[in-house]
């Protein structure tokens, strides 16, 4: 008889992370969830940077003109108003709210300016690596309102906004045709509640607490804390008293080399080389005021 079970491996807590405050762009101040000396990158995920302040000497400057190539950024808003320009002639605005999933790709220059004097400005961006064979392809962008964005109520007060991904109640998250799979989820419990999100064995994945105070297997994470996940195959994550607000990310590795230098992120150095010298040389556009 076989002693093999179906029972859902729930994933625990491997690691914990604060973050680092830290300035980028033209200054503007943030935390860096990584990479830092306590998780240089979880593969494939390269960078997760948290902002907020009601404070414009915080933001103001914002991010002037930058390249990148041979990745993906994700902005996502929770308060305020940023505007994007490239060096392809693509423009919009992102609000409270909206997402920007950009594949930079064989490169691209754009600048993200913050389009407002005082008030909030809060949110993320995150990086995920691309596979060598995608590296070089056009970039690309996957831009949502507010609106736009899928919102599941289960009825108990959880409120799950679906960015990439899908949900276990079966809502689905606009972002599409991305190699790494992604999962992302902005999830609110209310005091007491509950999520069970199945994750794919071997997905890397991590939790982020914006607000509130939530345990995950018998771990209590406060707010601005990073988890790391271990393996399994579903998160079961409980909100204290006070509910819960938090992202949910995860994505399949891609266990290949990394090269990496400022914007760029390639395989090997000899294709870092490359990518300051096509930029240099003008192949990445630049954007025209």
């Amino acid at each position: 008889m076989s002693n093999v079970t179906n029972e859902p491996r729930r994933r625990s807590v491997k690691a914990v992370v604060r973050g680092q405050a830290t300035s980028d762009g033209a200054g503007v101040s943030l935390v860096r969830l990584f990479p830092t000396t306590q998780l240089e990158m979880l593969d494939p995920f390269l960078l997760l940077d948290a902002f907020s302040s009601n404070d414009p000497d915080d933001y103001i400057a914002g991010f002037p003109p930058h390249p990148h190539r041979g990745f993906e950024t994700v902005t996502y808003l929770l308060h305020g108003n940023m505007r994007h320009r490239d060096s392809s002639g693509h423009e919009g605005l992102l609000r409270s709210g909206g997402v920007q999933w950009m594949t930079a790709g064989s490169g691209i220059e754009h600048s993200e300016m913050p389009q407002q004097e005082d008030g909030w400005l809060s949110g993320f961006q995150l990086w995920l690596n691309l596979p060598a064979a995608q590296k070089m392809q056009p970039p690309r962008y996957q831009e949502f309102e507010p609106e736009q964005i899928p919102l599941e109520e289960p009825g108990d007060g959880t409120l799950i906004r679906v960015i990439a991904g899908t949900t276990a109640g079966g809502v689905s998250g606009p972002v599409t045709q991305c190699a790494t799979q992604p999962l992302y989820l902005d999830v609110t419990l209310p005091a007491g509640g509950s999520l069970h999100q199945p994750l794919p064995v071997g997905h890397n994945a991590l939790v982020y607490l914006i607000e509130g105070r939530l345990s995950i297997d018998c771990n209590e994470l406060l707010p601005g804390t990073l988890a790391v996940l271990g393996e399994g195959d579903q998160l079961e994550a409980d909100a204290r008293e006070e509910g819960a607000r938090f992202l949910l990310i995860a994505a399949r590795p891609l266990h290949e080399p990394v090269a990496r230098s400022g914007p760029f992120v390639m395989n090997s150095e000899e294709e870092l080389r490359q990518a300051y010298s096509d930029y240099r040389a003008g192949k990445f556009g630049h954007i025209v005021a």
